[in-house]
């Protein structure tokens, strides 16, 4: 029985063109970086983002928490949002890993203004920890992909820079926030210090994430990358698949979008469904179901036994991602299964 997979956007399989791609690389030794495939693929991206320097690294996961253990100290805090990705799926990786604790702000559908990042700022004082570090996410996951406004940015960024605090972005999806807004990679990233990017979600490469920011940072990051056991030797391979990918799929992503704008609406009109259609910016839709003592993790498994697949994100919350590997049969599909089941 073939699925309608929309738990995620990185359960996407590289293509035929994309194998044949990585099949021909040419490959060395990356840990004496000796690989002109990853070589490339890291120039390629510190020239798409504008900034002096890249590091291939193998996951979104690994690149947030380098930066972080780059940008910091133990003892130090860093501020981050509540439902940001940093504080909930990294497995506590900045107090495991860099020896920092997270001040988490309550976003507004995933929004961190610059005042709150204001009144998060620690005081000097010998009672607190100091802030070291701010972090946003653009698109935010767990807000339904919505896009960081370019205004928030500008103005953390300035701030950030007037005392002397550093500024990461999780841009995991920002790929998807460049083709929804026209917004160019460069002009998103001239504003952090550090970028984390993605290639296994919507681009569709298997494997993959990369980091910018100056020469002496990376320089930085590449030490932890090694501490992590991230060294790797002949990954020519996977970074063809994100060079592939880049130069392939970035532009169709707002297939994507259109296939998550289409889902979002179909749904929308069932009685028993709550979808705020504002926040469907990108590839994402989270949705809530009307229903006394709703169960998301019950209605999950009745959507499976009839060819559906979505992910739970709360209790009474699902996601429904959109991406490479869908088709708009598969979004039709979807439709009419829930419109069956809440009929």
């Amino acid at each position: 029985m073939r699925f309608a997979d929309f738990r995620s956007d990185t359960i996407t399989r590289p293509t035929k063109e994309m194998r044949r791609f990585m099949m021909d690389a040419e490959v060395g030794d990356d840990v004496f970086g000796d690989d002109p495939t990853i070589n490339r693929l890291q120039k390629m991206i510190a020239d798409l983002t504008g900034k002096k320097a890249a590091l291939f690294v193998a996951s979104g996961t690994m690149g947030n928490e380098v930066c972080i253990n780059a940008h910091t100290q133990p003892g130090k805090e860093i501020i981050v949002g509540k439902e940001s990705h940093i504080f909930n799926y990294e497995c506590g990786g900045p107090a495991l890993l860099s020896g920092v604790q997270m001040y988490p702000i309550n976003e507004n559908n995933g929004i961190i203004t610059l005042e709150q990042v204001k009144s998060a700022v620690r005081h000097v004082d010998v009672h607190y920890p100091q802030t070291s570090l701010i972090c946003l996410e653009n698109t935010h996951n767990r807000s339904g992909g919505i896009i960081l406004p370019l205004e928030n940015i500008k103005s953390i960024s300035e701030f950030a820079k007037s005392n002397n605090l550093k500024l990461h972005l999780d841009g995991a999806r920002l790929w998807n926030a460049c083709v929804a807004t026209g917004i160019s990679l460069k002009e998103y990233c001239q504003y952090f210090n550090s970028v984390s990017l993605c290639f296994s979600k919507g681009l569709g490469a298997p494997v993959g994430s990369i980091v910018v920011g100056d020469k002496d940072f990376i320089h930085q990051v590449h030490y932890y990358r090694k501490v992590y056991g991230g060294g790797m030797r002949q990954a020519g391979i996977l970074a063809a698949a994100c060079i592939y990918a880049v130069e392939n799929h970035f532009p169709k992503l707002e297939e994507d979008h259109n296939k998550a704008k289409r889902f979002a609406e179909a749904i929308s009109e069932i009685p028993p469904v709550k979808v705020d259609l504002n926040t469907v910016q990108t590839n994402i839709v989270i949705f809530d179901v009307d229903i006394p003592n709703f169960v998301a993790e019950e209605f999950l498994t009745k959507l499976e036994e009839n060819g559906v697949l979505m992910l739970e994100i709360d209790p009474n919350r699902i996601r429904a991602v959109t991406h490479l590997d869908l088709t708009d049969e598969d979004v039709d599909m979807a439709i009419d299964v829930m419109r069956n089941l809440l009929k």
